[in-house]
């Protein structure tokens, strides 16, 4: 299948271009960014073209890739769904819950196979883990917590306006989300509220009636950095493991999962339609926090009290 990449940060270049350049059943065909020379030079690194404009890549491919901040991501993912091709996509898809609907609509009405990249949610022994903890069920709830500190000297991503801007709930939400919607089924209300160093709190209400936890920042001291999910019930307690897997091998088996997908057409786990719920629930945390209230996901307003 022939990809066009659609992005030139590190996360494209070193994980995005690198996976789909080593993967025996995809071409990168071209890339595009919004620093042309940028682009070039990423083209060069990998051998492809470098495109001057977005829509003439899609144009000449049968899938992208696309590593760019979501607002801008959410825009060029739906332009491509009209125009049939296949996405895979970075999380979250998008900052609203209008414009995920908008990429869902698209790849439905153009049969698009979709594939949102959630890291944990591509490594083996995670993807097991789910399978058997959403089989075996009875849990009451589960803990995510993921402390990162990306604006300290040398970190690629602490020049990134958007994860300056919206924090750790959009950054490192997305993967939390990516383990406990399987496990725990969709949330129902959420409320949130801000902690030091730029931190989000939030309590996740299921629909099953389970509650999930999330502690979630991109400043946290180096030496409280990390990332831990668990859930407890009537079996005790189960860790997810650790991946076990680098980046780049997770996004080749997200190429995996796209190529089945278009060939088959079965959605996907970690298709668009999820990546849409993952969105909803981010936007009814950012609304709790700021309106001190219980918000609904996928709702412009807030739950009323019983």
């Amino acid at each position: 299948m022939r990809f066009g990449l659609l992005g030139t940060g590190h996360w494209a270049a070193e994980t995005h271009g690198a996976a789909l350049a080593a993967h025996p059943d995809a071409e990168l065909a071209g890339i595009w960014g919004r620093d042309p020379a940028k682009a070039a030079a990423l083209a060069d690194r990998y051998g492809t073209r470098a495109y001057p404009d977005a829509d003439v890549l899609i144009a000449d491919v049968e899938a992208v890739a696309v590593a760019l901040p979501p607002d801008i991501q959410s825009d060029l993912a739906e332009r491509a769904a009209l125009a049939g091709r296949h996405l895979l996509l970075d999380k979250p898809v998008a900052f609203t819950t209008a414009a995920a609907d908008r990429i869902v609509a698209a790849a439905e009405e153009r049969s698009s196979a979709s594939v949102v990249f959630f890291t944990r949610r591509f490594a083996a022994p995670i993807a097991s883990f789910l399978d058997r903890a959403a089989a075996a069920g009875g849990w009451d709830g589960g803990r995510a917590t993921g402390f990162g500190s990306i604006f300290r000297t040398g970190s690629p991503y602490g020049a990134s306006p958007w994860r300056r801007e919206r924090g750790g709930l959009w950054d490192v939400g997305p993967h939390a989300l990516s383990l406990l919607l399987p496990v725990l089924g969709p949330v129902a209300e959420v409320t949130a509220l801000d902690g030091p160093r730029g931190a989000a709190h939030v309590l996740l209400r299921h629909d099953s009636g389970a509650v999930g936890t999330l502690a979630l920042t991109l400043d946290a001291p180096p030496a409280a950095t990390g990332f831990g999910c668990d859930f407890y019930g009537e079996q005790g307690t189960a860790e997810v493991p650790d991946p076990g897997t680098t980046a780049v091998e997770a996004f080749g088996a997200a190429v995996d999962r796209l190529l089945l997908s278009a060939r088959d057409g079965v959605a996907d786990a970690c298709d668009v339609r999820f990546g849409r719920e993952v969105v909803a629930v981010l936007e009814a945390a950012d609304r709790s926090r700021r309106e001190g209230r219980t918000a609904v996901p996928g709702q412009g307003r807030t739950a009323v009290p019983s």
